[in-house]
């Protein structure tokens, strides 16, 4: 009874939804994914704790707030976190089901792969993920075919590399560091090495299994290398100081992924911003709930905000001296204030 009848408030809403208006898009605020008088229960799962994951989470919370989704009111909220455990990730997933979620917002791909392992009818928006086709998410970007959208992380992973050599030119061996189990990482460091095999520049790498693993993947991959490149990878992120330890000391760049892996200790990087794509799949989740919109039909949104992030602190002690074109992205995170 209980199903049935939370069932019947949201075919009452979506109509009053669809009647009142003229269609779906991009910018939810007021009018066309308004919030309606309905009652919706959303679980979020983020796979683990460090700053780029917790900001695609504030931007999807700030979104559903400013369009009038109000936890306790018109929304309840499960916020939960699997702290990087995959077992945690099947017990919330479970639990998102049991409680008939009317959908699921998951941060990052492992997350998103252990929602949809448990269900084929909730509807889940997903971000933080590379390819959600790599990942077997989704059928292809423009059409996911399923119950599964969302908002990647695609880095502009050529822009990175080339970035690398304009400030350590004379780099010829690079060395890559990531996840072995994360399709997200494997990709990007697939695509990165593509593009300096073009320029004629070696690579090495090191995988770990889990973040035991980083200071000995870090310290065995710096004496081969003379710059690292670490892409979005969780478990890296989350592990920045201690990979910045063992690089400074050996003299060695790291590019990264994004830009709070440069506040964490790495040397440079150009790329998206968390908080921008967890927004975006904000007013996707709000267009499903409000107006009834196909996760299947949804194609997969990239971000349309990229930003320079240059750590001063480790180019001075590295001996280069900032390009001037640059110069207004660096930071200092032994002195700024966060």
């Amino acid at each position: 009874m209980k199903k049935t009848m939370k069932l019947l408030a949201v075919l009452a809403a979506l109509c009053l939804a669809l009647a009142g208006c003229g269609g779906s898009g991009d910018n939810a605020s007021t009018g066309d994914n308004a919030a309606t008088d309905a009652h919706y229960t959303i679980g979020v799962m983020q796979l683990m704790d460090h700053e780029a994951l917790n900001l695609a989470q504030e931007g999807f919370l700030d979104a559903l707030t400013d369009n009038g989704y109000i936890d306790g009111e018109n929304v309840t909220l499960m916020l939960e976190n699997a702290q990087g455990d995959q077992n945690n990730l099947s017990t919330i997933a479970d639990k998102f089901v049991s409680e008939d979620a009317d959908l699921a917002f998951c941060i990052a791909t492992p997350s998103a792969q252990a929602m949809a392992g448990r269900t084929t009818t909730m509807p889940i928006v997903a971000t933080a993920i590379t390819s959600f086709t790599e990942a077997k998410l989704a059928d292809s970007d423009e059409a996911p075919g399923h119950n599964v959208t969302g908002t990647t992380d695609m880095n502009p992973i050529s822009d990175q590399m080339d970035l690398m050599l304009q400030l350590f030119p004379d780099v010829k061996t690079v060395g890559f560091l990531y996840t072995s189990a994360e399709d997200n990482s494997i990709l990007q460091c697939k695509i990165a090495k593509e593009y300096l095999e073009g320029k004629g520049i070696a690579t090495v790498e090191r995988t770990i299994n889990t973040t035991n693993d980083i200071q000995q993947a870090t310290a065995s991959i710096v004496t081969e290398c003379d710059a690292i490149y670490i892409p979005t990878d969780n478990n890296f992120a989350s592990a920045m100081p201690t990979v910045s330890e063992i690089t400074m000391a050996a003299k060695i760049p790291v590019i990264c992924g994004e830009s709070n892996m440069v506040k964490g200790g790495g040397t440079a990087t150009v790329g998206i911003t968390y908080y921008g794509i967890g927004y975006q799949a904000g007013l996707m989740a709000i267009d499903i709930l409000a107006n009834g919109a196909d996760p299947a039909t949804m194609p997969i949104k990239g971000s349309n905000e990229f930003e320079y992030c240059l750590n001063g602190d480790a180019l001075e002690a590295l001996g280069v001296t900032v390009p001037e074109d640059l110069a207004a992205y660096v930071i200092h995170p032994s002195t700024d204030a966060e």
